[in-house]
């Protein structure tokens, strides 16, 4: 059971709270869901000892939906849970499927936001306590594949959907795939790897060849089929280790997120990848945030193989460009921003939880009861939602306007006119900056920046000031659409830069 002590978190007055904004804070209060929804088939090794062969296994999701809502095209986030790639009754019995309480309240907290989410359930199944290191390498990697090719999976049977009967009312254009713990392993990866070969590397490879190979294990997005040859280890010849689903549909994702969990190599990382959000604890024993080795947990303690996490991937998505769309997004003035970057080192895509417990891996993590799946014999769950809820509220106030400027969403709030704010801009016309003033007593929160096409260019978000300057930052000549939010609404505004 995780320890319990008082922990500095940020819990600074939300940017967004004072007036309700659609993806910058809650606007639902009532969330539908929709379990056990089947998004694909596949073969599992998970039961490899009793059936002698991998079997095909049901890919579900439960899906959570604002009630009421009547916008026909949202954002779709894709939850990883995680689990040590085991089930609760061989991971210690309190995490590891879709049920998990913590990754329910994110869930709910994303709908109730506008969004729609998705907890995906994927297949698990590795040898964690083999005597050769090679063996728990070689299954590791395996079941983060096999992760991948289920994310994939999912996120192509949303778009299928769309295509046809479009039940779930998502944007094909704006998803995002949000792992916590093993599941951050997947997010990584899924962003990240951008074919088979890349797994092809010293540590994921033996003497008689690389660890994945795709006649067997089909390819990385899971449409082709694999087939086990005469001699492959392990499994007998013919054996299908790989069914395709929803093929024909693009497996790209527009954002990607990832709370604990690491990279399997950084070598992986190239300028085309995703922009990607980390949340991590930096002493998290179980997932280094620099490079280290992943061991298997206590009581069994052995290693496994070399990772790099958060505090090393978010240096090189940084000096790679990949997270410029955060950056355009800012400036980030609130409390929580501030922290985060006093303790990264400036970047805008990565919190750290600082923790004083060297066992602790993440407090947003915490079950819904002492036994959540009944397995006996397990040290008790940690139930400690209100800690675990102030955790996710840090989570929550970080991402919402960094995945507000990535997707390029738009919101809506009531007009208010320039005459009650008191809103005077000048130059406008301009061939640098624009001045903004408004009354003392209607501090502008957020600007958002347009192109005439809707499309989000940059913004400010957590102002709350009556004097500050609009730089053209390097904007083409041309008109652009301002909306400047306040508590009680928007003005929306053209300026031109000549």
């Amino acid at each position: 059971m995780k320890k319990f002590f008082t922990l500095f978190v940020l819990l600074a007055s939300t940017v967004f709270g004072l007036q309700a904004q659609r993806y910058l804070s809650p606007v639902f209060s009532d969330v539908t869901v929709t379990t056990d929804v089947t998004y694909g088939v596949n073969a599992t090794v998970l039961l490899l000892a009793q059936a002698m062969q991998a079997v095909p296994q049901q890919l579900t999701c439960d899906i959570y939906e604002p009630t009421g809502d009547t916008e026909t095209e949202r954002p779709l986030v894709v939850l990883l849970h995680s689990g040590n790639f085991l089930p609760p009754s061989n991971n210690g019995g309190c995490a590891g499927t879709s049920k998990d309480a913590y990754m329910v309240d994110i869930a709910t907290r994303l709908a109730k936001m506008g969004y729609v989410a998705a907890i995906a359930n994927y297949r698990l199944g590795w040898n964690p306590i083999d005597p050769s290191q090679t063996t728990r390498v070689y299954t590791l990697i395996n079941a983060a594949y096999r992760g991948v090719q289920d994310a994939s999976t999912c996120i192509r049977f949303f778009r299928a959907n769309h295509a046809t009967t479009n039940d779930f009312k998502i944007d094909p254009d704006k998803i995002v795939l949000w792992g916590a713990g093993t599941g951050g392993y997947v997010s990584y990866a899924a962003a990240t790897l951008d074919t088979i070969t890349d797994t092809w590397i010293p540590k994921f490879t033996t003497p008689n060849g690389p660890m994945i190979i795709e006649q067997v294990n089909g390819n990385l997005e899971g449409t082709s089929v694999g087939i086990v040859f005469p001699g492959y280890p392990g499994f007998p010849a013919g054996d299908t280790l790989c069914y395709p689903n929803h093929v024909g549909f693009s497996s790209a994702f527009a954002l990607g997120v990832n709370m604990g969990g690491s990279l399997g190599d950084t070598s992986w990382i190239d300028a085309n990848d995703p922009p990607f959000i980390s949340y991590h604890v930096p002493t998290d024993p179980f997932a280094p945030c620099e490079t280290g080795i992943v061991n298997v947990p206590p009581p069994v303690s052995l290693p496994v193989v070399e990772v790099s996490g958060s505090c090393i991937a978010q240096q090189i998505f940084s000096r790679l460009g990949i997270n410029d769309c955060i950056v355009a997004g800012g400036p980030y003035n609130d409390a929580i921003s501030a922290r985060a970057r006093s303790l990264n080192g400036g970047i805008e895509s990565f919190y750290p939880f600082v923790d004083a417990d060297p066992t602790e891996g993440g407090r947003w993590d915490y079950s819904g009861s002492i036994s959540p799946y009944g397995v006996a014999g397990v040290p008790p769950c940690d139930t400690n939602s209100v800690v675990g809820g102030r955790y996710l509220d840090t989570i929550f106030q970080y991402y919402a306007p960094r995945a507000f400027a990535c997707l390029g969403l738009i919101s809506s709030l009531d007009e208010l006119t320039e005459t009650e704010v008191g809103l005077q801009m000048s130059p406008n016309p301009s061939a640098d900056f624009i001045n903004i003033q408004t009354k003392a007593d209607f501090p502008v929160e957020d600007v958002a920046i347009y192109d005439m096409n809707g499309k989000y260019l940059s913004g400010a978000f957590g102002l709350r000031q009556n004097s500050f300057q609009i730089n053209r930052n390097g904007l083409n000549s041309g008109i652009y659409v301002v909306k400047f939010r306040f508590r009680e609404g928007v003005v929306t505004r053209k300026i031109v830069f000549n």
